[in-house]
Order: structure tokens, then sequence, then C-alpha cells
């Protein structure tokens, strides 16, 4: 099982990484934010969760144990393979799904693309029981109204999920709690 590697990044596709590793190129199937974050030429580490079928091998690449083991979760839900727990990883931060989860808003996890409502569902019952809310998490569920208005405002004005967390991720700590001031702030982001 390979646990993690080490390279250069040689060329980035739309969904993964080739990643150079003592002369081999292998090709990472990894999610969004990093594939946004990679450089050609770069060195990079990954936290990697191989996956063994009859006609492939499959890798794939994390920057934390805590989104290689969220994603290794996501593949206990029904009907969830490697895809749909990428693209979820791809959309949402882990911060964003205990939000959803623990503030019983797992329709977030419906917006997700490939996630049908009845999957986020599954999706939210699954995740409840494996997660743990973090001492933070009590701190954030005040800000987590502000920030799933703030997202419902962001995709109707026609970005999508992903840009909309962006958005709200580049938000400071000490950002304003009004969703207007917000919304303000985190359109600023697609400048």
């Amino acid at each position: 099982m390979i646990a993690s590697l080490q390279g250069k990044v040689s060329h980035i596709e739309d969904n993964a990484l080739i990643v150079e590793v003592g002369g081999v190129g292998l090709r990472v199937f990894v999610p969004a934010p990093v594939r946004v974050n990679a450089k050609a030429g770069e060195a990079l580490f990954l936290f990697t969760h191989l996956q063994v079928r009859e006609d492939a091998l499959t890798l794939y690449g994390f920057e934390s144990q805590a989104d290689k083991d969220l994603f290794n979760i996501l593949l206990g839900v029904d009907g969830v393979g490697p895809k749909v727990a990428l693209s979820v990883l791809s959309t949402l931060t882990l911060d964003a799904i205990q939000r959803a989860i623990f503030a019983d808003e797992g329709e977030l996890l419906g917006k997700v693309p490939g996630v049908g409502k009845k999957t986020a569902q599954k999706m939210a019952l699954h995740l409840k029981d494996k997660l743990k809310p973090t001492d933070a998490l009590s701190k954030m569920a005040a800000l987590a109204d502000y920030d799933s208005e703030t997202l419902a405002a962001l995709t109707a004005l026609g970005y999508s999920v992903v840009e909309a967390q962006a958005a709200i991720q580049s938000l400071p700590k000490d950002a304003p709690t009004e969703v207007e001031e917000r919304l303000r702030m985190a359109l600023q982001y697609f400048q």
C-alpha cells in the first residue's frame, strides 16, 4: 500500500497531478484545492489512498491526513465511490462539512456536483456517526448561519459552490457577522 508520496509536480491535468517520484511519473487524483495550488516543477508531499481494482490501480492524494481520513469515511457510504468522495473534498472543506452535519444543514452536501438528495442524506447520517464535533465547532456554529446565507447568496448570483466556498474561506476571522457585509467582502475575492 502506498501511504504517502513526495516528488515534483511534472504536469497538472483537469482532475489529477502527475508527480515525478524516483524517475516515475505517478498520476494522482486530487481535490480541486490541491490541484489549484500545485505548480509544475515544485516539490509536493501527499497522503495517499491506493484503490486496487481488477482493471486498474488508482492513486488519490491529499494535503492532510484529515482529508484522507474523510475520503475513506465517505467511501463507506452506500453509493459513494472515489469520484463522488473527491468531488465532496473539492467542493467543501472539512470545517464546512462538520458545520453542515452538526448544524443539521445536510442539504449543503446536496449542492456538491454528483451528489443527489438521497446520497446527501445518506452521507449526512453516515458522517454524523463517524465525525467528531470539534471544540471550535461550537464557536463556529454562530457563524454557520451567516456563512450558509452568504453561500446561498453567492450561488444565487451564479457562482459555483466551490467558488462560493473559496470566497467564504477567504474572509478574515474578524469579518462582520452581517450577511450583507460578508457578501460584499466575499465578492471582492472574485475581483
